[in-house]
């Protein structure tokens, strides 16, 4: 059968002269919505003031996160029986917890000198900056460290700016002089209510570098979001991304601020949870500002302890596990933990969101691959939904390697490629 000829009517100069009229869109696109930075995403990250923080507060968090597993839920069947969760998964999960917190107990630590630590004479905040320092310094060295370790400095507001700026000096020129900077090194900026707070940060990193030869842009910084006028400012934009993109390339990830971010909204004690309307919206312009940017997302945290009789423990063991879940399934991938006891239900709940559903995403994988069809018609988005969601499976241990490997017939390199997880230079 002779192939019928195609013509056009428009000459090349046309396609040419409407790229040329797209170029600073194009080259805008690429900047501001990069992707997805193609690293591991931590489940949580763990708060500890700069005075308690310790050689041995991770493993003294894991150590404490066992006890209470030993304590409340000595076994698989318990711990699904308090949690609701499937009983199929119970000795799976239970395993894989018990594991993590023997080995990986915590995945981000922060060592706090804001809220959690308090106004304090300056000889003595120096002294604790200092000695963080050398305590991270050490746990990258010897190999004990979490995969992301850094500070939350004071805020850019006036009162506490000048505190906050030198703590960051303190901290960062300790680390600095005791050899490279970790790779997981993290910075938070809190209380940000103007975009010019963030352009101030990038500032002062920018003449951090300059003073120690490092690489531009080395040092990046979570920006987080507790304030309603991050969320809104007085002109009725949402000030949320004005910030990411004040941070010229800089912000890793956007941080809500369960308690400051509801004060603020007149929510009283009582109501202030990561459920309530008011977090929610926050949470969803936080999410849309950030889509595509490269901006990673974290919810905060809930402030009932799970201590005292196992009755109480088991109520904020369910509490925790059921708000971690909720923000999981609204694609908060990471949250605050306050306390050891939030540990086990943490892990709990993230590993049990993806052995849920671990099956049917790799076979929806593989068979978008294969194009094979199947009762759903997914599409290049939702694959590369099903490919980070296994991702994040394997980078936390919820999944094997080999059973990805086996139930999709993908490499890890595969699953990058599709997740757009490649990492950038």
């Amino acid at each position: 059968m002779a192939q019928e000829t195609v013509t056009t009517s428009l000459s090349s100069a046309v396609r040419e002269e409407i790229g040329a009229s797209l170029a600073e869109v194009d080259a805008d696109l690429a900047r501001r919505f990069p992707g997805d930075p193609g690293t591991r995403q931590p489940v949580h990250t763990v708060y500890v003031p700069g005075d308690v923080f310790a050689a041995d507060t991770v493993r003294s968090w894991g150590d404490q996160a066992l006890a209470a597993l030993d304590a409340h839920a000595p076994d698989a069947a318990s711990l699904a029986r308090v949690l609701g969760t499937d009983p199929a998964l119970a000795e799976d999960v239970y395993g894989r917890v018990r594991a993590k917190l023997t080995a990986e107990p915590v995945e981000d630590l922060r060592i706090d000198f804001e809220d959690g630590y308090g106004p304090r004479p300056d000889a003595e905040e120096d002294e604790h900056a200092a000695r963080a320092a050398t305590i991270v310094a050490a746990a990258h060295r010897d190999g004990t460290a979490p995969p992301y370790t850094g500070i939350r400095m004071k805020c850019m507001e006036a009162a506490v700016r000048d505190r906050g700026i030198r703590t960051l000096d303190v901290f960062l020129t300790t680390l600095v002089k005791a050899g490279p900077l970790p790779q997981g090194l993290v910075l938070t900026l809190p209380k940000v209510t103007y975009a010019e707070q963030v352009t101030a940060m990038v500032r002062l990193l920018e003449a951090f570098e300059k003073t120690h030869g490092l690489p531009a842009g080395r040092l990046g910084f979570e920006i987080q979001i507790e304030t309603t006028q991050s969320i809104l400012g007085p002109d009725g934009r949402a000030t949320v991304a004005r910030m990411i993109d004040a941070a010229e390339g800089r912000a890793t990830s956007l941080h809500y601020g369960t308690f400051d971010y509801s004060a603020s909204c007149g929510v009283s004690a009582a109501h202030q949870s990561l459920d309530h309307p008011a977090a929610d919206h926050a949470k969803a312009v936080m999410q849309v500002a950030a889509a595509g940017t490269g901006v990673r997302l974290s919810d905060g945290s809930t402030n009932v302890l799970p201590v005292g009789p196992t009755e109480q423990v088991h109520a904020a063991w369910r509490l925790h596990h059921d708000l971690v879940r909720r923000s999981l399934a609204r694609a908060y991938y990471q949250g605050w933990d306050m306390h050891p006891g939030h540990l086990p239900t943490r892990y709990a709940a993230v590993y049990a969101f993806y052995r849920e559903g671990l099956e049917q995403a790799a076979a929806r994988l593989a068979a978008y691959v294969a194009k094979a069809g199947g009762d759903v018609m997914d599409e290049p988005a939702t694959a590369k939904a099903l490919s980070g969601y296994l991702l994040r499976g394997l980078d936390c241990g919820a999944v094997d390697t080999a059973e990805a490997a086996r139930l999709t017939g993908l490499t890890r390199a595969d699953l990058d490629t599709l997740a757009g997880r490649t990492p950038r230079a």
